[in-house]
């Protein structure tokens, strides 16, 4: 984990009401990024930093994408380039993208903000050589975004919003029906998560990123425990990620 203060390069609006912003960042400082990390932002006049996935991430960069849902990401909107925000990074597992366990055809799975995530991983992926599939879910046409950028990777996307204002009307669940996947991983509100891991054949690995209030971010307050199979554990540090098989729904 690194304390930093990073300089705002974009922040910029999306959709409605998500926000894009951009952090330059030293050379070598994402070096060991993963997929499923998250970075956790101080906010001024504000006691809890607020944690937000790792979407992207280059040399001298690192991109979030975020929705603006409370003080602290209506605050993080109004912040211009060339600012300075101090922030922890990188937090959490992360997702495992060994070969073994990912297959030839692992499907990735976001919901709302879970989609910045699956971008990660999606261009990780690419880069080790493996082509998954990309299911993504959004209330209405109006919240969607970032669903080009997969297609620019020739990547298969299906994308189902609540109102059916595009795509197919329902949820992700209602598009993620091929019997061929290796494998899955999913990001997205809890109820989506139990709901795909339903859906899933039962043979096949999973993965899921909760999202969870956090204190601290690193594990220190247990403030964000939940239980699984093998005990308690943090899902800022222990997490976000965790396995199917270890989940207590």
């Amino acid at each position: 984990m690194i304390k930093a203060e990073l300089t705002v390069k974009s922040n910029r609006q999306i959709a409605d009401r998500t926000w894009e912003m951009i952090l330059e960042t030293p050379s070598g400082m994402t070096d060991d990024f993963r997929p499923g990390q998250f970075i956790n932002i101080r906010i001024d006049g504000l006691y809890l930093r607020r944690p937000i996935s790792i979407c992207d991430w280059s040399d001298d960069t690192v991109t979030i994408v975020y929705k603006t849902v409370g003080r602290g990401t209506e605050a993080m909107s109004r912040i211009e380039a060339g600012a300075k925000i101090d922030v922890l990074l990188p937090l959490g597992n992360g997702y495992n993208t060994e070969a073994e366990n990912v297959g030839e055809r692992p499907v990735l799975i976001g919901g709302g903000a879970g989609v910045p995530l699956m971008y990660c991983l999606c261009r990780r992926l690419v880069s080790e050589g493996v082509v998954p599939a990309v299911v993504l879910g959004f209330r209405t046409a109006g919240e969607m975004f970032y669903i080009e950028r997969f297609r620019e990777m020739n990547i298969e996307v299906a994308v189902a919003t609540e109102d059916g204002s595009y795509g197919v009307k329902g949820f992700v669940t209602d598009v993620m029906s091929d019997p061929g996947y290796t494998s899955f991983f999913a990001c997205g509100p809890e109820g989506m998560l139990r709901a795909v891991d339903r859906a899933a054949k039962a043979d096949i690995p999973g993965w899921f990123s909760f999202e969870e209030r956090m204190g601290c971010g690193f594990g220190a307050c247990m403030g964000c425990s939940c239980e699984t199979k093998y005990g308690s554990k943090r899902i800022c540090k222990d997490g976000p990620v965790l396995e199917r098989g270890e989940i207590i729904w």
